[in-house]
C-alpha cells in the first residue's frame, strides 16, 4: 500500500492507474479505524480495480463545543488495518493541504433542506463541514465509485444530494452497518463507553427494532417516537431524537400512499458518549 501526503504525488499515481485502464474506488475516513471501516474497503475492492482511502480529521465539521483536538488519532494502526483490508493507497493530507487559505476562510458547500433536521438541528454547521471536505476529496481523488456506511444515514443523504446537484460523475455505494454481537453499531465512539455503559449501549439497537415493529403494527409516528424516547430515558440515555422518517428524511403522513419505506433514527448520549444508529424497514 502506498501512503502519500502531497497532492502532486496523489494525482500522479492516480493518473498512472487510469492510463493503465484501472477504475478507482474511494473510502473517505477520519481515522481511528475499526472493522466497520475495513468492511468498506473490502466492498470497494469488489467495485473497482484500485482502492484509495483517506484519513483526515476534518476541522470544519466540528462545532464550537466539540473538541477537534481530542479526536483520537491512530495513524500506525489505521495504516496496518487498511493494508490488511486490501487498500492500495492511503491519502493522508494535512490541514494546510486540504484548506490552503485556512479552515476559517475556505469556500464552503452548503446543502439545503436535508441538513436542517435531526443531526443538523443538534449540530449546526456540521453537515456544511462534511459536504465541504467530501467535495474536496472527490475533486482530489476523482473516483469512479465512493463507498459510505449506512450507519451515518443522514450524512449519506447529504452526500447523495450533493453528488446529484453538482453532477459529480461518481457512483455512490451504501454499505450495511456492521454490528457487535449484541447489536451495537460499530463506531470509534464506542471506546469511550465505560464497562458499565457498554452493555447498556445495545439498548439503542433494541429500541430501533421496537420502533420498526410498532410502526409495522400500525402505531402512529408520534406515539412511536415518544415511547422510544421514554424507553431510552429509562435505560439511562439522554435522548437528542428518536425519529421515524421517510428515506429522504421528510416526515411521513398518516395514511399516505406509496411503498411505505421508512427509517428509524436515534441519537442519544450515554454518559459522555454520543451514539447514533438507524434501521431501515418497510412499514
Amino acid at each position: 500500500m502506498l501512503t502519500v501526503d502531497q497532492l502532486g504525488a496523489l494525482r500522479s499515481t492516480l493518473q498512472a492507474w487510469r492510463a493503465s485502464g484501472h477504475s478507482v474506488a474511494f473510502v473517505p475516513t477520519m481515522g481511528n479505524l475499526h472493522e466497520g471501516h475495513h468492511s468498506l474497503i473490502r466492498l470497494a475492492r469488489e467495485r473497482a480495480d484500485r482502492v484509495v482511502a483517506s484519513v483526515f480529521v476534518n476541522p470544519t465539521q466540528f462545532g464550537p463545543n466539540e473538541d477537534f483536538g481530542r479526536y483520537p488519532r491512530t495513524p500506525e494502526a489505521d495504516a496496518e488495518g487498511l493494508r490488511a483490508a486490501g487498500c492500495d493507497l492511503l491519502w493522508r493530507p494535512s490541514v494546510d493541504t486540504m484548506y490552503p487559505y485556512g479552515a476559517e476562510r475556505t469556500v464552503r458547500i452548503v446543502v439545503p433542506g436535508v441538513t436542517e433536521t435531526l443531526e443538523g438541528a443538534h449540530r449546526p454547521g456540521h453537515f456544511d463541514g462534511v459536504a465541504t471536505v467530501v467535495a474536496r476529496l472527490f475533486n482530489q481523488v476523482r473516483p469512479d465509485v465512493a463507498v459510505f456506511g449506512r450507519k451515518d444515514y443522514q450524512q449519506l443523504a447529504v452526500i447523495r444530494y450533493m453528488v446529484r446537484d453538482l453532477a459529480f460523475p461518481i457512483e455512490l455505494v451504501a454499505a450495511p452497518t456492521r454490528r457487535e454481537a449484541d447489536g451495537l453499531a460499530m463506531s470509534s465512539r464506542n471506546q469511550y463507553l465505560s464497562e458499565t455503559e457498554r452493555p447498556r449501549a445495545a439498548e439503542i439497537h433494541r429500541t430501533l427494532q421496537w420502533m420498526r415493529e410498532a410502526a409495522q403494527a400500525g402505531q402512529g409516528r408520534e406515539t412511536v417516537e415518544t415511547e422510544a424516547a421514554r424507553r431510552l430515558g429509562e435505560a439511562g440515555f439522554e435522548v437528542d431524537y428518536a425519529a421515524l422518517r421517510r428515506p429522504d428524511l421528510t416526515l411521513p403522513e398518516t395514511g399516505e400512499a406509496g411503498d411505505g419505506e421508512r427509517v428509524a433514527l436515534i441519537a442519544a448520549r450515554l454518559g459522555r458518549t454520543r451514539l447514533i444508529d438507524n434501521l431501515e424497514f418497510t412499514a
